[in-house]
């Protein structure tokens, strides 16, 4: 009975299978103010079960955190929250979602290496909340889209006031949505790809 043996090639040596080759990983960022749906947008679109870091905020936080507006919020994100989406099996997408509170913003310089572009959110109620995100990504040269989360539906500004008061460059996309839902978070994700891939085209050449 043969004995079994590996493969060889035309001079004898032992051959193995190619290894299938890693897939491409994609890095995005979901910045935002505090509670305004960041780990919710994460937790909405991973395929796999999110890491998160949250913990329940205390009488510490007191004078420190601003619950303007999110008086009923109890946690609160202290590291990141992390997703993953698998596209293809040649390109993954990782999502790593910022701390909202500016105690915790040190960490936006670790958490921005390497990453592709993000998506900042935004709460009509308390816009302001979101100027440091926004700021953030444009002097990092960024690219990024907005979502505006309308998840309580109290928006009452128009799209045009909206952006007025985020003071955004006109080529910057803005999406309004409930970052509740799955398709909402898809589209914010195409919107970006659609922002980068337009970018990239009238990016001057050498």
């Amino acid at each position: 009975m043969a004995t079994p043996h590996a493969a060889t090639g035309a001079t004898g040596a032992a051959t193995s299978p190619t290894a299938p080759a890693a897939p491409a990983a994609v890095k995005i960022l979901i910045a935002g103010g505090f509670g305004v749906g960041k780990t919710t947008l994460v937790g909405s679109v991973s395929e796999v079960t999110p890491l998160r870091t949250e913990e329940y905020l205390t009488r510490a936080s007191v004078g420190v955190d601003d619950l303007s507006g999110v008086d009923q919020k109890d946690t609160t994100t202290v590291a990141l929250d992390f997703g993953r989406i698998t596209v293809s099996p040649e390109l993954v997408v990782y999502l790593f979602g910022t701390p909202g509170q500016e105690r915790f913003w040190f960490m936006w310089n670790d958490l921005v290496n390497g990453a592709l572009g993000g998506i900042v959110i935004a709460d009509t109620r308390r816009l302001e909340s979101s100027f440091a995100s926004i700021d953030f990504f444009e002097s990092r040269g960024i690219p990024f889209v907005v979502a505006i989360n309308c998840f309580h539906n109290t928006n009452t500004r128009t799209p045009d006031e909206i952006r007025a008061a985020l003071d955004l460059d006109p080529q910057v996309p803005m999406l309004l949505g409930d970052v509740r839902e799955r398709a909402f978070g898809r589209d914010l994700l195409l919107a970006l790809v659609d922002h980068l891939m337009e970018l990239a085209s009238v990016a001057p050449v050498g």
